[in-house]
């Protein structure tokens, strides 16, 4: 396993995935709500941010590997689905909606492996979709986080609510975007089996 910094800032983010989760189980006494939903929104942000920093830094540098490649995405997904079942559980997230994206998560993810083995990884490269995806879940989940009104304008709960259903529309979306791309491989395989 390689060790570089981009590699450690890829353990940070799941090293903080917990953090996330964990602010909202302390007992209200020695954190209130509010600053649970502040702590918790700042930890994730700081993950979001290091999972920009470590592809940009292992690129710049030419520190990309096999383990980077392998663990980043995992990390993204262990954020995301930790957050969003926080968010459930607090009746932030309609849990159809965290379904959703986790589901797709998941399902992606084997599709990416399955294809990688079969030596056609690049027909399901992440796309500009996936990329605004993205962009939706990363500022909707912080806001939902938040749960306030920020600097006395922005309702946050308000904003990530529907930040995080267009993500729900794009993450089905880039899901049926992916299998179309995959779908001639999967015939030409299932095919291959009779």
């Amino acid at each position: 396993m390689p060790f570089n910094i981009p590699i450690l800032l890829t353990w940070l983010r799941v090293a903080l995935i917990p953090l996330v989760v964990g602010v909202f189980y302390l007992p209200t006494p020695w954190l209130p709500l509010a600053d649970r939903n502040l702590a918790a929104t700042l930890v994730f942000i700081v993950a979001a941010v290091t999972d920009w920093f470590d592809g940009f830094l292992a690129r710049r540098w030419n520190q990309t590997s096999a383990f980077g490649a392998f663990l980043d995405p995992v990390a993204d997904k262990l954020m995301v689905a930790g957050a969003l079942l926080v968010l459930v559980q607090l009746g932030r997230v309609n849990a159809v909606i965290a379904f959703i994206i986790i589901g797709r998560e998941i399902a992606i993810s084997a599709l990416r492996e399955w294809m990688a083995q079969i030596g056609a990884s690049k027909s399901v490269a992440v796309s500009s979709i996936g990329k605004i995806k993205t962009a939706a879940q990363m500022t909707a989940i912080p806001l939902l986080l938040f749960h306030d009104i920020l600097l006395g304008l922005l309702d946050t709960h308000v904003w990530g609510e529907r930040l995080v259903w267009i993500a729900a529309v794009l993450t089905v979306w880039s899901m049926f975007y992916y299998l179309r791309l995959a779908w001639p491989l999967i015939k030409e395989k299932a095919g291959n089996l009779d």
